[in-house]
């Protein structure tokens, strides 16, 4: 029965009304229902890839609410290590000596800052060093360990596994579930993404993970089955995301898209009522825009999603703060609120003061009894003051590995590193350009598990935070012999651009010259320093020195 509630009625009830609910709303699944295979798959990637996409430096003041032990709210629940850890009273940092771990590798995709890159249904805390050790290797079983704490296991897959990684990193047992339904997770919501990385996921089928991925995932899906841990943080994801993860509510869901019911059409989902109802936002919903600085604002989205609505939704917000946040509307069309997708409300905190600030979005009429009451929330810091970085050389470098070094020149507080990466081929071509970010602020080195036979590496790096960015490190190069110095014997690595070369040596290399392909002399150099750039016309040359027994033929463009 439709009831009738003025704003100072429906703000009076919200405000009265701050416990979550637990249970999954009704006809929140309602869209998979009737489907089967591609279509069901579909299905789950549009119910969850309609979420709200959080802030990174918001992270970690989700986890006291999503990653707790359950007898000590203050304790965190690390499922990379037997550390202890807890968590401050101010968690707006981070937790010292954990990071925000992307249990499914960033890199996979590209590393690039997408809704996959703050998706909390994979972030967990976890152990620095456990973390250090998984890297961006793919799941699997362990055939010998070469890092093992008693809950995380990285070392050389067993036969059959692995994707031509030569490393897997195995979660203890009662994780693997965890670990597997948060791969299916990922496998459907970021479906359309595609994969730099293909260990685990491939771009070839809908499926989009492989057939040795799938093998393993539902072995582990089956083995370890759903606990109460999965479903108290996916509840807890549900009141900060707004998505659910789906085959923790619904395990056999998993069957029908990659198990043995495939082809089978889902009936499981859940009707709606035929009551006006609001299934997301639902009560309880907090909503953190982390920490901005002074002067710059950030926009999140909220999807608005309801069924059986009997007239427009009214979107108003009050208390404390209200002036520093806004919503793009103040009314909601019922028939977009029902729709399939709902309604996407943006709101805005734009804060005018350094502090910390709140208010209460309140979504109340429709038809509904009562309203839904979210808290909203920011901190707003002075703009930071980034000192930089210094590259460090290269270290334990093998045929296809390398680990990039570096160290801060500041001690302010920083949300992570980027490492900009260039890959050259012996001819000077760019054979890739990209950029990698490290999961916290204490991390000062990142392994490079790709690298090939005849290729140059050369890597800087910034550091990041709150929108701003450090100035570029100094450049660091891993030629295709793997030197990043010189030796002896004085060799200097050269990198061929387009307009010229740029020089790449420890030490001035003196008497340089430079031949095209006919013996003329092109150039002659006193004296070549690093990073130099030698302007030269398109063509083929040779580059000798009085202080190296090898001669360097290049091409540039």
């Amino acid at each position: 029965m439709k009831k009738s509630h003025n704003i100072l009625a429906a703000i009076a009830l919200a405000a009265c009304s701050l416990i979550a609910t637990a249970a999954v709303p009704t006809g929140y699944y309602s869209s998979l229902n009737g489907k089967s295979g591609r279509a069901l798959k579909d299905a789950v990637h549009e119910l969850a890839m309609k979420h709200t996409v959080l802030t990174y430096n918001s992270l970690w003041s989700y986890y006291p609410e999503t990653d707790c032990m359950p007898d000590n709210k203050k304790q965190v629940w690390d499922m990379y290590s037997n550390k202890t850890y807890y968590f401050s009273d101010n968690p707006g940092w981070s937790t010292s000596g954990m990071n925000r771990e992307h249990s499914f590798p960033k890199s996979w995709w590209g590393g690039a800052v997408v809704p996959a890159y703050t998706d909390i249904n994979h972030l967990y805390p976890a152990d620095g060093d456990a973390n250090m050790e998984k890297n961006n290797h793919p799941l699997g079983e362990v055939s010998t360990a070469t890092f093992d704490n008693g809950v995380t296991k990285v070392g050389p897959p067993k036969a059959g596994q692995g994707g031509g990684a030569t490393t897997v990193f195995e979660p203890a047992d009662q994780y693997k579930g965890d670990f597997a339904r948060t791969y299916f997770y990922m496998a459907a919501c970021y479906q359309d993404y595609t994969w730099k990385y293909t260990y685990m996921v491939t771009n070839a089928t809908w499926l989009t993970l492989n057939q040795w991925s799938i093998d393993l995932l539902l072995k582990w899906a089956r083995q370890d089955p759903v606990s109460d841990k999965e479903k108290n943080r996916n509840d807890a994801v549900y009141r900060c995301q707004n998505n659910r993860n789906p085959f923790i509510d619904n395990p056999n869901l998993i069957e029908y898209i990659w198990g043995d019911r495939q082809g089978l059409v889902f009936t499981e989902g859940g009707e709606v009522t035929g009551d006006p109802e609001l299934i997301t936002p639902t009560q309880g919903t907090q909503l953190n825009f982390g920490e901005v600085a002074l002067g710059k604002s950030i926009t999140l989205t909220m999807y608005v999603k309801g069924a059986n609505l009997t007239n427009k939704l009214s979107v108003t917000h009050y208390r404390d703060d209200v002036e520093m946040f806004s919503t793009s509307v103040t009314s909601i069309d019922r028939q977009i609120a029902c729709s399939a997708d709902g309604y996407p409300l943006s709101i805005t905190y734009t804060p005018t003061a350094v502090g910390d600030h709140s208010t209460r979005l309140v979504i109340s009429d429709g038809g509904l009894t009562g309203s839904i009451g979210c808290e909203l929330k920011g901190s707003c810091l002075p703009v930071p003051t980034l000192s930089g970085v210094h590259a460090l050389p290269a270290t334990d470098i093998t045929d296809s590995t390398y680990v990039a070094q570096w160290e801060p020149l500041g001690s302010e507080k920083i949300d992570y590193y980027v490492i900009n990466r260039t890959v050259y081929s012996t001819s000077g071509q760019i054979l890739s350009n990209d950029e990698f970010t490290t999961d916290d602020a204490e991390q000062t080195s990142y392994e490079f598990t790709d690298r090939k036979p005849g290729q140059i590496h050369t890597y800087t790096v910034h550091s990041y935070r709150l929108g701003y960015e450090s100035a570029e490190s100094n450049a660091i190069t891993i030629d295709w012999t793997g030197i990043t110095g010189v030796n002896a014997d004085k060799p200097a690595a050269f990198i061929p651009t387009q307009g010229g070369v740029l020089v790449k040596c420890s030490e001035p290399i003196s008497n340089v010259n430079i031949y095209t392909m006919a013996g003329a002399l092109a150039q002659h150099l006193d004296v070549m320093s690093n990073d130099d750039f030698i302007t030269l016309p398109a063509g083929v040359y040779v580059i000798t020195s009085t202080q190296s027994t090898k001669a360097v033929k290049l091409i540039v463009w």
